[in-house]
């Protein structure tokens, strides 16, 4: 109940806080002033435009005087004023004006016309004082904003409120978020957890010597819950949680960010014990070791928050938490121990955590007995957080379209499908000729994959396209969830990969362009087991390349000479040959079997893996029951090595007597 209260005084005080006070007044009187300058100008055009109406030509004023209406004329500098004769019934005459034209007759005339007329000796005085008052009150104006702006700036304030912080705060669970809400990410909870309990129970760790954490940096890919996990800090801890990003210290005049840092502390530690969390640090904490140039407003906001963070004692219960996704290129002296304290890695869920987050995202979702959210894990192995949130979503959008009142299993694999490989492109028909160029490409990784002992099962097999650019898929998912690759395996995957390429090759004696993406796969593939994993004969357990930006592209860098380059090149294309020599004799062993699941595939356009496997059976004359028999014939099948087998060098033999 105390800790409510004092909660709820420290809300009251921020929104009493005077500098939010002064910087509306600020406001306020900007708009003000600018209103008043505005309405001033206004009326000084129309002070000079003033009689506009009465305005008449040189004709009409003649026409007047030769009709005897007219009374008297007054010639000034730079107009005639005429007045007119009065009516009986009129108590003031009328009065117009006309511009001033060269006319040696007009006196003449006007004495014809029996018109008083009279020539007026301009005085400039006060025309002059109107015209320097009008002018000079905007300046004046202008000129006090100036002045009073100014002193906002030497106060701390910067123009216009610029340097001070625009950090966002949430007090108790205003965020609507806690640990309940983040699945997947167990260590991370813990790590933070130990935080939030120490904010609430200080003397339960004080007592054996234990320390506060001055900052904790999270760290991983993105969509993993790095911001989720921030708020659910904020909603655990019942404390003033101030948020706000990187980049919102970054402005171009020099020293608005450090300034900017100096007023977010400021308020931090009026109220103590609070949590602060900047997401993207990286935006601000790049390494200053940049020798192509630097950046003076990032360098100065990077110093002021290094000597901010050395500034206050953890006893003080201020807690500094920040995210990026990219902690190789942070400052090194922002990552030691007594900055940020802990590093929390915050990964792609497993398995496990992947049902999990299933789970906390379809709990307000309407799901039939159908759903078996296990298997949505397996087929979305390396997806992230929000990944599987946007498959909930569109799996419950694609049941609302079809009618019903409940997300089915169907509805979560497609929208599986819709995530990885794009939406079906239904308007989309391609010719006879290239439906079956596409079946036999699909097939063949599909029946490769079963020939295979280390390669996943087949799921479902398309040849509807997609909306990112795939005329086809093969969709395989995993028995269990792997964290290590053997080599057979990484093989495996090469043969499978090339085997589309291999029977466009088989079948139709000629090769397409709808094996770019296998190719750029596959080759990534074979140049990381050269490179990378040590699995090349030449080259041993040397690292030819290193990985950077991990969480991010994961693109790898060279650490090897050219002529080792060159070398790896060599090896990486036998390498990727030797698997598309293997592909092919798998194929052409079992081109009965491609040739019939093919036909079917043209027919029907999408198959399951089920339907896929009772037409290889049937044609191979295998037992599905016989799981025993199954695996031998598998094992049988499957090179387990890239090496010939004996019918193949025999085949082999007899197509070289068969061209000589």
């Amino acid at each position: 109940m105390d800790n409510q209260n004092n909660n709820q005084n420290n809300s009251n005080q921020n929104n009493r806080n005077p500098n939010n006070r002064n910087n509306k007044q600020g406001f306020s009187f900007i708009i003000l002033v600018t209103f008043i300058t505005s309405i001033m100008v206004l009326a000084l055009f129309q002070f000079q435009g003033a009689g506009s109406d009465n305005e008449i030509s040189y004709d009409e004023f003649l026409e007047m005087v030769d009709d005897g209406k007219v009374d008297e004329v007054v010639v000034q500098s730079n107009r005639i004023v005429i007045t007119e004769k009065k009516e009986k019934n009129q108590k003031i005459a009328k009065e117009y004006y006309t511009g001033v034209i060269r006319d040696d007759s007009l006196a003449e005339r006007l004495e014809k016309a029996d018109v008083k007329f009279s020539q007026q000796i301009p005085d400039t005085t006060s025309a002059i004082i109107a015209q320097t008052l009008f002018s000079l009150v905007p300046v004046v104006i202008l000129v006090g904003l100036f002045v009073w702006m100014t002193r906002k700036m030497t106060k701390g304030g910067g123009m216009m409120g610029i340097g001070k912080s625009n950090a966002k705060m949430y007090v108790e669970k205003q965020t609507g978020v806690t640990f309940k809400d983040v699945a997947g990410q167990d260590e991370a909870k813990e790590s933070l957890q130990e935080v939030v309990d120490f904010l609430h129970n200080p003397g339960k760790y004080t007592s054996v010597g234990a320390k506060l954490p001055k900052g904790a940096l999270l760290v991983g890919p993105p969509g993993t819950g790095k911001t989720l996990l921030a708020k659910a800090v904020a909603g655990e801890a019942k404390v003033p949680f101030f948020s706000l990003s990187g980049s919102a210290f970054v402005e171009m005049y020099v020293g608005v960010g450090a300034s900017r840092v100096r007023d977010l502390f400021k308020q931090a530690q009026q109220m103590a014990p609070c949590i602060i969390f900047i997401d993207e640090i990286d935006a601000i904490g790049k390494s200053r070791d940049n020798q192509m140039g630097s950046n003076d407003e990032r360098e100065q906001t990077l110093n002021q928050l290094l000597a901010e963070m050395d500034g206050f004692e953890s006893n003080k219960g201020l807690v500094l938490l920040a995210a990026t996704n990219r902690p190789e290129i942070l400052d090194p002296a922002l990552l030691r121990p007594g900055r940020f304290d802990r590093r929390i890695v915050v990964e792609k869920p497993d398995l496990k955590g992947r049902v999990d987050v299933l789970k906390v995202h379809s709990k307000d979702v309407r799901m039939d007995e159908t759903v078996d959210l296990e298997a949505i894990a397996l087929a979305t192995s390396g997806a992230v957080g929000s990944d599987l949130a946007n498959m909930i979503n569109e799996a419950a959008i694609t049941a609302v379209k079809k009618g019903r009142t409940a997300v089915s299993q169907s509805d979560l694999f497609e929208a599986v499908e819709v995530v990885l490989v794009g939406k079906e492109k239904k308007d989309r028909i391609m010719s006879q000729e290239e439906r079956k160029i596409v079946s036999y490409h699909e097939v063949g990784h599909a029946l490769v994959s079963a020939l295979q002992k280390d390669a996943e099962p087949v799921q479902k097999i398309t040849i509807v396209p997609r909306t990112m650019g795939a005329l086809g898929y093969v969709m395989q998912t995993p028995e269990e969830e792997k964290f290590l690759n053997t080599k057979k395996e990484l093989h495996a995957m090469l043969v499978g990969m090339l085997a589309g390429r291999a029977a466009e090759e088989i079948v139709f004696d000629t090769v397409t362009t709808g094996a770019s993406n296998d190719i750029e796969k596959a080759t990534k593939v074979a140049r990381a087991m050269v490179t990378q994993y040590g699995m090349s004969e030449k080259f041993g357990l040397i690292g030819l390349e290193s990985i950077q930006n991990r969480y991010l592209d994961g693109r790898p860098v060279s650490n090897c000479g050219q002529e080792t380059a060159s070398e790896i090149d060599k090896e990486v294309m036998k390498l990727l040959k030797d698997s598309y020599e293997a592909a092919k004799d798998l194929l052409k062993g079992h081109r009965k079997a491609l040739d019939k699941i093919a036909a079917f595939l043209i027919e029907k356009e999408t198959i399951t893996g089920k339907e896929f496997m009772e037409i290889f059976h049937e044609v191979e004359g295998i037992n599905p029951d016989d799981k025993k028999e199954k695996s031998e014939d598998r094992i049988a099948m499957n090179p387990v090595s890239l090496e010939k087998t004996e019918e193949t060098e025999k085949t082999e033999e007899a197509e070289k007597i068969e061209e000589s």
